[in-house]
């Protein structure tokens, strides 16, 4: 069974914008936490952005503050991560995670608290 199932990504030239969905198994308020992340080619894995489903408090990274936007709807049991004015810094596969448990909110970013992964999605932002 697959947890997280991550779509959306695509090719897109800078300035423009794409929505990332990820579906989770059961509902989104079954977990604590649901982020973002993203690997580019050669770097590591970096948290891209993270919704916390008990008090909704939403996370970004500093390179995405301002661009990106992270919701939620629960009808749909899906988390989106709407991006805007695309860089092709942002060119990376993006993963979406789930976390069962709490962690303190300045950890929002470190991969190992989040338990299911999805398989990624290409973003590739390029003229």
């Amino acid at each position: 069974q697959e947890h997280v199932v991550e779509s959306g990504g695509g090719l897109v030239q800078p300035g423009g914008s794409l929505r990332l969905s990820c579906t989770v198994s059961g509902s989104t308020s079954d977990y604590y936490a649901i982020g973002w992340f993203r690997q580019a080619p050669g770097k590591e894995r970096e948290g891209v952005s993270c919704l916390s489903t008990t008090d909704t408090m939403t996370y970004y990274a500093d390179s995405v503050k301002g661009r990106f936007t992270i919701s939620r709807d629960n009808s749909k049991d899906t988390v989106y991560l709407e991006m805007n004015n695309l860089k092709p810094e942002d060119t990376a596969v993006y993963y979406c995670a789930t976390a069962r448990y709490n962690f303190y909110a300045t950890a929002w970013h470190k991969g190992h608290l989040y338990d299911f992964w999805g398989q990624g999605t290409q973003v590739t932002v390029s003229s």
